[in-house]
């Protein structure tokens, strides 16, 4: 992609924010922070103690789908909206601020991957994935590195299909994934597949986490044989290369709308509660505390949407921004989340108090695709030379 020049307001315009709003609206009906509670915070130990899937709305995913929201990544060839990613971050705010539990943004991500591997393979998946079909990655090892060179699965080849054995690690909503993007190894190059959940040879093992808003897996390959219609790409490497920048501006979008939450939640808080006869707000403790956090996530705001820019105006240094937004979401999130516990007092920790739910969307995004720390690790291995 040549690099255009970068349009006014990160190239988020009428289009984008029209998008923004109609999810703003939408979600704000249909999933009111009351009803969130009820379906994912309402009865959790047989997901904490029993180890069972997380409860989501099937019903109100079809009504996304219809909305063409699972086809925002995919181009308007294959039937997609083909939206530019500084749309695609605004709509996701709005998913983080409202903790939406569906396959969305794991959906996201797996079109996102496929996109940039291109090919007729990619292409007929990208059809199904706008018609709604889920999708989800298995790339990660148990060390939890995304590295393609560090892929969990092997691959061999047997007539013109491969066969694929191995364990991915850390698959995001895998149980609700009609789809798994898998990379393996085969000989000294990565390839990338498209495996049906339900394939003779997949065993989906559920994670035990505490984002009550997803569910993540351990996903098993015994033997599991791919046709040469699922076979993607034989440069898995550069697919995901490509598709990074991306993938971090996703979660960082996402991050950027949980922290807007907890934020607006913790200061209506500090308007109502009273001690000595006045709103906790009036306090320098509180109401610093909160411009901080306003000042954090605005700023990781503006790098998340410098980097979709970055993204869609095929700009060199998308990686780079992208990792900066990453960055700064992530260590907003983890600002606003300790002080939104804190400020609301003896309740703020309490099951009863829906600040948990976003503050543990927000601790597994934080940790998602590597935190602020490895972000910048990266970054300063780009730009200055190897950290040890």
């Amino acid at each position: 992609m040549s690099q255009q020049a970068a349009p006014k307001d990160f190239g988020f315009g009428e289009d984008e924010a029209l998008l923004r709003d109609l999810a703003h609206k939408f979600l704000d009906e249909k999933l009111p922070v009351e009803t969130l509670r009820r379906l994912v915070a309402e009865a959790p130990e047989p997901v904490y103690e029993q180890g069972q899937r997380t409860r989501w709305d099937e019903g109100l995913w079809k009504e996304i789908v219809e909305l063409g929201w699972a086809g925002l990544a995919v181009g308007e060839a294959e039937g997609g909206a083909a939206i530019s990613m500084a749309g695609i971050a605004g709509l996701v705010e709005q998913v983080g601020r409202h903790a939406l539990p569906s396959p969305l943004i794991a959906t996201l991500n797996a079109t996102l991957v496929l996109r940039a591997a291109g090919g007729e393979v990619a292409k007929s998946l990208l059809s199904r994935i706008a018609m709604g079909t889920t999708a989800t990655l298995a790339i990660t090892n148990e060390r939890g590195s995304w590295e393609p060179e560090d892929s969990a699965l092997e691959a061999r080849e047997v007539g013109d299909e491969l066969v694929l054995s191995g364990t991915a690690f850390f698959v995001q909503d895998a149980c609700k994934a009609d789809l798994l993007v898998a990379s393996a190894r085969l000989g000294d190059a990565i390839v990338l597949c498209a495996v049906d959940a339900n394939a003779s040879g997949v065993q989906i093992e559920v994670d035990h986490i505490h984002d009550l808003t997803r569910d993540q897996a351990t996903v098993r390959f015994d033997g599991v044989r791919v046709t040469a219609a699922r076979q993607v790409s034989r440069d898995a490497g550069a697919a995901l290369r490509a598709a990074w920048p991306a993938l971090l501006v996703v979660v960082a979008a996402d991050l950027c709308g949980t922290s807007e939450w907890q934020l607006q939640t913790t200061v209506e808080y500090a308007k109502q509660r009273k001690q000595f006869d006045r709103e906790i707000g009036f306090f320098q403790a509180v109401k610093h505390p909160l411009v901080n956090a306003m000042v954090e996530i605005d700023r990781a705001r503006s790098l998340l949407y410098h980097a979709a820019c970055c993204i869609d105006t095929g700009a060199e240094d998308a990686e780079i921004a992208a990792r900066m937004a990453k960055s700064a979401a992530s260590d907003a999130g983890e600002f606003i989340s300790d002080r939104s516990v804190q400020l609301h007092g003896g309740i703020g920790f309490t099951w009863e108090c829906d600040v948990h739910i976003f503050f543990k969307r927000s601790m597994h995004n934080q940790a998602l695709f590597g935190d602020g720390v490895h972000q910048r690790k990266k970054l300063a291995n780009a730009l200055i030379g190897e950290v040890a």
